[in-house]
C-alpha cells in the first residue's frame, strides 16, 4: 500500500485509534511496575517500558494469529500474568538502598516485558489486521503510540501515588485478562469446550481477578512479616 493512496492514511488512523484503545493495560503495568522507583528512574522506566511494549507488538504482528492458535500458549501466558499481577501488588522493600536502584529498574523493566509478551499476543491482532500486511503502516502507527503509553503511565502513576489502593484495581485487571486467556486456550477446548465469547469467559475473568488479588495479598503479607536480613 503506497503512502499516496487514501487507504494508507485511513489504515494509519485506524491503527492509531486501535492502539490508543489497547494501550490502557500496558499503561497500567508500566505505572504499577515503576511506582516504587525514584522520580528520575521512573521516567527512564516509563520510556523503556513503552519501547518494550511497542517493540513486542511489532515482533508479534507477523505471527500472532498462528501463535494464538497454539495449544497451551494462552494457558502459560495466563499463569505468567498471574505472577506479574501478584508481584506488582506484593511490591518490594520501599526503603531499599541506593545501590539496589539499578536492580529495581531492571526488575521493573523485566515485569513490564513479561506482561507485554502475554498481552501483546492478544492485542496486536487488531493492529495487524488494520495494517493489512503493511509493515510501514504498522511501525509508524506503533511508534506514534509510544507517547500515548508514556502519558497514560505518567497519569496512572500520579493516581497511584495519591491513592495507593488503586493498585488493587490494576491487579484485578491483569487477573481478569489472565482468567480469560486461560479458559480460551485451544488446548483446553477438548476438556471444557470453546468458551471464547461466552458468559463463562467473563466469569473466568472475574475469577481470575479474585485469584490474582488473593495471591498478591498472600505475598504482600509474607513479605511484610518476613524477618529482617542480618
Amino acid at each position: 500500500m503506497a503512502i499516496s493512496e487514501p487507504g494508507f492514511w485511513l489504515a494509519l488512523a485506524q491503527i492509531i485509534w486501535i492502539d490508543l484503545l489497547l494501550s490502557g493495560d500496558n499503561a497500567v503495568v508500566i505505572a504499577m511496575a515503576c511506582r516504587g522507583l525514584s522520580p528520575r528512574r521512573r521516567r527512564v522506566g516509563m520510556i523503556l517500558g513503552a519501547g518494550v511494549a511497542v517493540m513486542l507488538r511489532v515482533l508479534f504482528a507477523g505471527v500472532v494469529t498462528t501463535l494464538m492458535s497454539w495449544p497451551w500458549l494462552k494457558l502459560g501466558g495466563g499463569i505468567a500474568l498471574f505472577w506479574v499481577a501478584a508481584n506488582l501488588v506484593a511490591g518490594g522493600d520501599e526503603n531499599e538502598e541506593a545501590s539496589d536502584a539499578t536492580d529495581s529498574l531492571l526488575r521493573a523493566i523485566w515485569i513490564i516485558a513479561v506482561a507485554d509478551v502475554v498481552m501483546s499476543l492478544d492485542n496486536v491482532i487488531a493492529i495487524a489486521a488494520a495494517a493489512k500486511g503493511s509493515w510501514l503502516l504498522l511501525m509508524i502507527g506503533l511508534a506514534i503510540s509510544i507517547p500515548m503509553i508514556v502519558a497514560g503511565s505518567a497519569f496512572l502513576m500520579a493516581v497511584l501515588d495519591r491513592f495507593p489502593i488503586v493498585v488493587w484495581a490494576g491487579c484485578a485487571l491483569l487477573g481478569f485478562i489472565a482468567g480469560e486467556l486461560i479458559v480460551t486456550d485451544p488446548g483446553l477446548a477438548g476438556f471444557i469446550g470453546h468458551l471464547e465469547g461466552t458468559w463463562m469467559e467473563k466469569a473466568a475473568g472475574i475469577a481470575g481477578a479474585l485469584i490474582a488479588m488473593a495471591i498478591g495479598y498472600a505475598l504482600r503479607q509474607r513479605r511484610q512479616h518476613a524477618p529482617e536480613p542480618t
